[in-house]
């Protein structure tokens, strides 16, 4: 079994200086933990993945294609692979699980 807690995965992206922890990597998926903080321009660029993001923390909106929602703890957003998306207007630190498969390359 693979078991993870939130705040040592929290802790291990901030050491490591970046917006995102790969933390499970498997045959058909990887699952990563992606912050961005109040005010903060998110730099992504559409994947080749298909991807689901989990809202632990935080609020702000995500653009999807042409399509906008708030989000905020407990939303899930699917990305399909290759279409365009941003959060933008991060009104609270964002803390967001992010499932890829099959897993990001």
């Amino acid at each position: 079994m693979k078991a993870f807690r939130l705040d040592e995965l929290e802790a291990e992206r901030a050491a490591n200086d970046g917006a995102y922890l790969q933390f499970l990597r498997e045959r058909n998926m990887s699952v990563g933990l992606y912050a961005l903080d109040a005010g903060e321009r998110d730099p992504q660029q559409p994947h080749n993945q298909d991807e689901v993001y989990f809202v632990v923390s935080g609020r702000a909106a995500i653009t999807v294609g042409m399509e906008t929602t708030q989000v905020a703890r407990g939303s899930v957003v699917y990305v399909p692979a290759g279409v365009a998306h941003k959060f933008h207007h991060i009104s609270e630190d964002l803390r967001v699980m992010v499932v890829f498969s099959p897993p990001e390359s």
